[in-house]
C-alpha cells in the first residue's frame, strides 16, 4: 500500500505558520517543560549553583528591607534622641552595621551575576544539542516531509522557535524563578513585621491583578489579529522581493507600491488596537504599586500614631517608623517580581510552542530502511568464478547479497539493469497517479520520458531512488528489488541531473567534488571536461578555487548547469537520470552540454526527461506518459511512423508545453 501523504507538521494560519512569531493564547505545554528539563539534566551542577545563587540574591533582598528597621530602630532614632538632648554620640556601632549590611549587599550582586552567567552557558549548550538534534534527524526525514513542508516553515525550527527557547533559557525562566523565591521570602518577611498589613497588602495586589486581567484581555484578541497581518506583510515583501525582475518589466511598481501601503495601514492598525492596551499595562501597575506604597504609610502611621495593637509571627507590639518603612520597602519587594512574573510568563508560554514545534519535528518519524543488500567493491574471481569483495577500488561494483537461510553470501555486479514490472504509485493511497507502468531499461540504453506537465515523469524516477514507495507491483536493480537494496547504497549507484540546480557555498571544486567526497582533484577536473565545463571554469577568477555563494548567482544558468552535470560526472555512477537537465539551457550551452552528457552517458543506463523534443530523439527507448499510463513506447523513428500521440507532439511543436 503506499504510504499516506503526510499531513503538515504545524499548520497554524497566518503569521505561526510563516515562522513569524507566536499568537497569543497558546496552552502552556508540560510535554515540552518536562522534555526540556531533560536537556537540563547535563547540566546538574551548573543548575545547582543557579539555584543557590538565586535564593541567596533573593533572601539577601528581603534581608536588606528589614534591615532598615533595625537601622532606625535601633541606630538613627536613638542617635538623634542623644544628639538632641546634646549628649555625646558614637557613631562605630552604625558604622560597623552598615559595613556588614554592604558586605551582605556585595555577597547579593555577586550571586546575581554568577546566576545570569552560568544560565546564558546553560541556555546556549541546550539550544546546541537541540539544534544538533534537530539537523541530524532532518537528514534522516524522507523528501515527502519535505514535499510537504514550506522551507520558511523548517527554517522558523532553527531562527524563531530556537531564538524563543533560548531567550527562555537564559532570561525569562531564571527570572520567573528568581522572582517567586523573591515573593516567598519578602511574604516571611512581611509577616514577621505585621500581620495585618500583610493582609492588606495580598488583597490590594489580587485587586490589582483583576484589573490587570482585564487589560491583558482587551489586548489578547487584537495581538492574533496583528501577527497574522504581520505575516501577511512579510509573506508580501518576499514575493516582492523575489519577483523584482518580473515588477521591472512590466512597469508594476506603482501597484505594488500600492497594494504594499494598503497591507502596511492594516498592519498599523492592528498594532495600534494590539498595543493601547498592552503598553499601558506596566504603567499601571507601576502607579498601583505606587499607591500602595503610600497607603501602606497612611495606614502605618496611623496604627503608630493612635498606638494600635500590630501583630507579627515574631509577638506583639506597636509599630515603630523603622517598622512601617521596612514593611513599605517590603511591598515593592512582593509587587514588583509578581508584575514580572505575569509579564515573562508570555515569554516562557511562547518559548514552550516553539519548543512543541521543535520537539514535533524531533519525533517525526525517519525515512525507514528495510534494505540489507549493500554496495561494495569486487574483483573477478578467476579461481572459483563469479566475483569476491575486494578491499581496492578496481573499477568494479557489486550489490553484496547476505542470505539469512545458510549464512552465504552472494555478489552481483553493478551493471544498471533496471525493470519496473506493473507498478502502481500514489502519494496517499486514495490517489494512484501511476498505472501498471512496466519498462526494461539494459544497462547502457537510454530510456527518455515525454509527456504534459503532471503526467508522472519524474514520479517515476523518484521511485527509482526509494525517495518513495511503490504502492504495487516491482522494481528490480540488476535483477534484485529495490526494496532489499540499502537506501543509501542505492542511491549512490545512482547520478541525477536537475533542472533546478543546487550550488552550496564553497569552491567550484568543492561543488564538484560534492558528488563524491573522497575525489581527488583531478579527479573532479576530468569530470569538468567531461562536461565542457573546464574552460569557462578557468577564466573565473580564482579557477577551480573560485568560491561561489548565493548558489552561484554570478553565473549563468547554462555554467551552474554544467557545474552540476560535473558533480554527477565525478560520481561515476551506472545510472544517470537527466531531469529536464537541458530545458533552461541557450542553445549554444545546449550544443556543449549535449556533448558533456553524451560522453557523460556512454556506457550507462540513462533516464531522460525532456519537453524538448529535440534532446530525446537518440533515445534507445521513448516512452509517451498521459495521466501516469504509458501511452506509447518505441524509438523516435517507430514512434513517428506509427502517427500516434508522439508524432502529434513532434510535429505540432518542439515544446510539450
Amino acid at each position: 500500500m503506499a504510504n499516506k501523504k503526510d499531513e503538515p507538521l504545524y499548520a497554524p494560519k497566518g503569521a505561526a505558520r510563516r515562522g513569524m512569531g507566536r499568537v497569543p493564547g497558546m496552552k502552556f505545554s508540560w510535554t515540552a517543560l518536562r522534555r526540556i528539563f531533560g536537556y537540563l539534566k547535563n547540566y546538574k551542577p551548573q543548575v545547582a549553583v543557579v539555584l543557590v545563587c538565586i535564593l541567596l540574591s533573593s533572601v539577601i533582598m528581603a534581608a536588606a528591607a528589614l534591615f532598615l528597621q533595625v537601622l532606625i530602630d535601633d541606630y538613627i532614632t536613638p542617635l538623634v534622641a542623644l544628639k538632641l538632648a546634646g549628649k555625646a554620640v558614637d557613631y562605630g556601632p552604625l558604622l560597623t552595621t552598615c559595613i556588614k549590611i554592604g558586605v551582605f549587599f556585595i555577597v547579593g550582586i555577586i550571586a546575581s551575576y554568577i546566576f545570569q552567567r552560568v544560565m546564558v552557558v546553560v541556555a546556549q549548550g541546550v539550544l546546541k544539542r537541540i539544534r544538533d538534534e534537530m539537523f541530524e534527524h532532518m537528514q534522516t526525514l524522507p523528501l515527502r516531509y519535505f514535499d510537504t513542508h514550506t522551507h520558511g516553515d523548517v527554517m522558523s525550527f532553527y531562527t524563531n522557535d530556537t531564538d524563543a527557547l533560548r531567550q527562555c533559557l537564559a532570561q525569562s525562566a531564571p527570572q520567573v524563578i528568581a522572582s517567586l523565591v523573591s515573593v516567598v521570602a519578602v511574604f516571611f518577611s512581611m509577616l514577621t513585621v505585621s500581620i495585618w498589613l500583610t493582609l492588606f497588602v495580598i488583597v490590594f495586589v489580587l485587586f490589582s491583578f483583576t484589573i490587570a486581567g482585564k487589560i491583558a484581555s482587551k489586548s489578547g484578541k487584537y495581538f492574533v489579529a496583528q501577527q497574522q497581518s504581520l505575516g501577511d506583510l512579510n509573506g508580501y515583501i518576499e514575493e516582492m522581493v523575489n519577483g523584482q525582475k518580473v515588477i521591472k518589466v512590466f512597469n508594476h511598481e506603482d501597484k505594488v507600491m500600492e497594494e504594499f501601503s494598503e497591507k502596511n495601514e492594516h498592519l498599523r492598525d492592528k498594532m495600534n488596537q494590539a498595543n493601547k492596551y498592552a503598553n499601558v499595562l506596566m504603567p499601571v501597575m507601576g502607579n498601583l504599586g505606587n499607591a500602595l506604597y503610600v497607603l501602606l504609610g497612611v495606614i502605618g502611621g496611623t496604627f503608630a500614631i493612635n498606638g494600635i495593637m500590630n501583630v507579627s509571627i515574631t509577638g506583639t507590639g506597636v509599630l515603630t517608623l523603622g517598622a512601617i518603612v521596612s514593611f513599605m520597602q517590603l511591598s515593592r519587594g512582593f509587587m514588583n517580581p509578581l508584575s514580572q512574573v505575569s509579564n515573562q510568563l508570555n515569554f516562557v508560554v511562547m518559548a514552550l510552542a516553539g519548543a512543541e514545534r521543535i520537539f514535533t519535528l524531533i519525533d517525526e518519524k525517519p525515512e525507514t530502511d528495510d534494505g540489507y543488500v549493500g554496495l561494495t567493491l569486487a574483483m573477478r574471481d578467476n579461481k572459483n568464478g563469479g566475483l569476491k569483495k575486494s578491499d581496492k577500488r578496481a573499477g568494479l561494483w557489486a550489490w553484496e547479497h547476505p542470505h539469512k537461510e545458510d549464512g552465504t553470501v552472494t555478489y552481483t555486479e553493478l551493471k544498471g539493469d533496471i525493470v519496473f514490472d506493473d507498478v502502481d504509485f500514489g502519494y496517499n493511497e486514495n490517489k494512484i497517479v501511476l498505472h501498471n507502468i512496466s519498462l526494461e531499461a539494459e544497462p547502457g540504453k537510454k530510456i527518455a520520458f515525454v509527456g504534459a506537465t503532471g503526467a508522472g515523469k519524474t514520479t517515476i524516477t523518484n521511485l527509482i531512488n526509494r525517495f518513495y514507495d511503490i504502492a504495487d507491483g516491482k522494481i528490480r536493480y540488476d535483477g534484485i528489488n529495490i526494496n532489499k537494496i540499502k537506501k543509501a547504497d542505492l542511491r549512490r549507484s545512482l547520478g541525477i541531473v536537475l533542472q533546478d540546480v543546487n550550488l552550496f557555498t564553497g569552491t567550484v571544486m568543492e561543488n564538484i567534488r560534492y558528488g563524491r567526497l573522497e575525489a581527488t582533484d583531478q579527479e573532479c577536473i576530468n569530470a569538468a571536461k567531461t562536461a565542457n565545463a573546464d574552460g569557462f571554469i578557468r577564466m573565473l577568477p580564482d579557477g577551480y578555487e573560485t568560491v561561489l555563494t548565493g548558489g552561484g548567482s554570478g553565473l549563468s544558468q547554462g555554467q551552474r548547469q554544467l557545474i552540476s552535470i560535473a558533480r554527477a560526472a565525478v560520481a561515476d555512477p551506472p545510472v544517470m537520470i537527466l531531469d529536464e537537465a537541458t530545458s533552461s539551457i541557450d542553445t549554444r550551452t545546449e550544443a556543449l552540454v549535449t556533448k558533456g552528457m553524451d560522453a557523460l552517458m556512454k556506457g550507462r543506463t540513462v533516464f531522460v526527461i525532456a519537453h524538448r523534443l529535440s534532446t530525446v530523439r537518440n533515445s534507445d527507448l521513448i516512452m509517451v506518459l498521459e495521466n501516469g499510463s504509458i501511452i506509447e513506447k518505441g524509438s523516435h523513428d517507430e514512434l513517428i511512423a506509427s502517427h500516434g500521440k508522439y508524432y502529434q507532439l513532434y510535429t505540432g511543436a518542439f515544446e510539450l508545453e
